[in-house]
């Protein structure tokens, strides 16, 4: 079958030839509709991921949305999606013209639902919704920041915590037109986080704070860390929620301890593989259906198998776009 495959750890994959998967009991196999490309497919395909990676050569793409081709579980040609149960971790992925999809791991969705849409609304729309709407859930009114809002992740978090209640949403991020897209879909102010030099009139920290108005945001979604969250820290309201997601700007943060005791804030860990299989799949027809019903935009860029090499590295330096492999 043809495949992106990954033949070696920190090169950029390849369209080639790769052995078809062979079902076994457990498992579903799909035909892949849509396969996105996130960071940790650029972290497992670096040997970078803290779970690990398969042998190489292998399939890369930890979700995919497919029609059924053979199953126990599902019935043949009605649509499923399936990430973050294996594929593209400790076995192929879903960037290939099929895949195995886990039972246990695989929702199916409704017939009429966008494949590329739905895959997207995985890993990316998981990880900006479940913040929001589980590990630390949005109280009516109250103000938001979201740090990288100018990717996928953060423009969805920024609409879905208007429609979870938020009163004030602020979205922070480096690339201005990602900000200007983050304001049309419902940011009541933006910040560019990277103008903020020792020549700057304000610090970070401050027009952080002056762009959330009161004693600044109550809930931070940081998919960044490093000076960002130390900066959205000093800004934050006394009691503030962090829910920390990433490492986009750094891995390491150097923060008081005064600054963490003084303000009562809970900084809480947040990755979709922890969370249960229950709560990922109800959570992912949540957000089908806003997307569906135009609650909920983003902007997708389909990507033949031929060009992933190319897809692959735009991925790895950051973009706005939704990149999705379309075998």
């Amino acid at each position: 079958m043809r495949a992106a495959i990954i033949n070696q750890l920190g090169v950029s994959p390849s369209e080639g030839e790769h052995p078809a998967p062979v079902r076994s009991s457990g498992h579903t196999l799909i035909e892949v509709l849509a396969a996105p490309l996130n960071p940790v497919d650029i972290a497992v395909g670096s040997g970078r991921f803290f779970a690990g990676n398969p042998d190489a050569p292998y399939v890369p793409c930890v979700e995919a949305v497919g029609r059924v081709v053979e199953s126990d579980s599902f019935a043949v040609g009605s649509l499923i999606y399936a990430g973050m149960e294996g594929m593209g971790l400790n076995r192929d992925g879903g960037g290939a013209e099929l895949a195995l999809a886990s039972d246990d791991g695989s929702v199916e969705l409704p017939p009429d639902t966008d494949p590329a849409v739905a895959g997207s609304l995985g890993v990316a729309g998981l990880a900006a919704w479940l913040p929001l709407a589980w590990r630390a859930p949005v109280q009516e009114g109250e103000t938001v920041l979201i740090l990288g809002a100018t990717g996928t992740l953060g423009l969805i978090a920024v609409q879905a915590a208007k429609l979870l209640g938020a009163g004030r949403v602020v979205a922070a991020g480096r690339r201005p037109e990602g900000l200007a897209r983050a304001a049309a879909h419902g940011a009541d102010a933006t910040v560019q986080i990277d103008t903020f030099g020792t020549d700057a009139p304000q610090t970070l920290t401050e027009a952080l704070a002056e762009a959330c108005g009161g004693d600044g945001p109550s809930l931070v979604i940081d998919p960044l860390w490093g000076e960002p969250f130390v900066a959205a820290l000093g800004a934050a309201a006394p009691g503030a929620r962090f829910v920390q997601l990433g490492q986009s700007a750094g891995p390491e943060a150097v923060v008081a301890s005064g600054l963490v005791r003084g303000k009562a804030v809970d900084i809480l860990g947040f990755t979709n593989f922890k969370v249960p299989r229950d709560v990922l799949n109800a959570a992912l027809l949540t957000l089908v259906e806003h997307a569906s019903a135009g609650r909920i935009e983003f902007d997708i860029e389909r990507v033949p198998l031929a060009q992933v090499g190319a897809a692959w590295d735009r991925q790895a330096s950051g973009v706005d776009t939704k990149l999705v492999l379309v075998p």
